[in-house]
């Protein structure tokens, strides 16, 4: 198909990210990226003949604050599209009605909405995920739902208004360890701008992503801590069983 898609996403760790791009891939093959994770974007105007599939993770039931900020530089005019959010097999409670009524409130007129599994930020929780099978069903609503582009039926999305509190992060600041190259990768590449030019130094805007952990090229960054892994350990148990996804159009 030849009508240009375009993805948006805040994606710290990748899945929101990797999710997106099938999605999009299976609807057309000229797919526009549009990466807020690790800075603000100009403002961008789409028209009525646009689509654009919008992606965040979830932070405690929650879009991060830093996705809402940087999401609001987009701005729709009846501009079809669909939300996703991935989530760490806990729960997404108001993270996916949330982004809906935002990118409505810019314009945008949702078509279809999903809520995904991935990996969870802490923990070895759901590691395989998004795995080839949810890559399937990922393709399959998308496809679905772009063909709902000129349908004006309206449908439901779970979630409570007002919405919970949530969305700031979690309380780890990663460590570094002795064999930290100095590469400044981390200092680049953290979304909210938290890591030093020392490559140490970790502020308290720290959004507790993980980013710099999973992408340092020496595994100098870490959370190799006792109450991180006390933590950690409990949590993975606690959210063992697989939870599918959830799909709404």
């Amino acid at each position: 198909m030849n009508q240009k898609i375009s993805i948006i996403y805040f994606s710290p760790t990748g899945n929101t990210r990797k999710t997106l791009q099938v999605m999009g891939e299976s609807i057309s093959d000229m797919i526009e990226t549009i990466d807020l994770t690790c800075s603000d974007y100009e403002t961008r105007n789409f028209t009525e003949t646009d689509f654009v599939i919008f992606g965040s993770p979830v932070y405690g039931g929650r879009i991060p604050l830093v996705a809402r900020e940087r999401f609001f530089n987009m701005k729709g005019k009846d501009t079809p599209c669909f939300v996703v959010v991935s989530y760490g097999n806990r729960d997404y409670d108001d993270a996916l009605l949330e982004l809906s009524d935002m990118v409505k409130s810019l314009g945008f007129v949702v078509k279809g909405a999903a809520a995904v599994v991935g990996r969870h930020t802490y923990g070895d929780i759901q590691i395989t995920r998004p795995d080839e099978n949810d890559f399937m069903q990922d393709k399959a609503f998308a496809v679905k739902a772009f063909q709902k582009a000129n349908d004006r039926s309206d449908f439901q999305i779970p979630g409570n208004i007002p919405y919970k509190d949530g969305g700031a992060g979690g309380k780890f600041r990663p460590l570094t360890s002795s064999v930290c190259v100095k590469c400044g990768l981390c200092v680049r590449e953290c979304p909210v701008h938290a890591i030093k030019e020392d490559c140490m130094t970790i502020t308290e805007t720290c959004i507790s992503c993980f980013r710099c952990i999973r992408n340092c090229p020496v595994h100098a960054k870490n959370m190799d801590t006792e109450e991180y892994e006390s933590f950690a350990k409990m949590f993975t148990q606690k959210l063992k069983d697989r939870k599918e996804n959830q799909y709404f159009m």
